[in-house]
């Protein structure tokens, strides 16, 4: 039994060093990001201008209908009063319950 307590105890002081030997720096330099620097500032800007002017404002996977109201914007407002007079649509801080 002994002989077995002194292998096991070396091979955990082996492999504790081991671990050791494979650290990097503090820093984690390994996950540092590699930039192409080649490019001037002219052509970086050009890109941007031209993929905002390419951008789509419809969020990627969805279908976006647009609606082109015929309504007169004083019928809207006198409908949404006669609304509220009615009833109809909740007001103030009751509308919050």
């Amino acid at each position: 039994m002994n002989k077995t307590a002194r292998f096991l105890s070396i091979a955990a002081v082996a492999a504790f060093s081991a671990f050791g030997a494979h650290a990097d720096e503090a820093d984690a330099s390994q996950f540092a990001l590699k930039f192409d620097t080649n490019r001037t500032r002219a052509e970086v800007a050009a890109e941007a201008a031209t993929v905002a002017q390419t951008r789509s404002l419809e969020p990627a996977g969805s279908r976006v209908v647009t609606y082109k109201s015929t309504a007169d914007r004083a019928a809207v407002r006198a409908a949404a009063a006669e609304a509220v007079r009615t009833g109809q649509i909740p007001s103030g801080e009751i509308s919050s319950m």
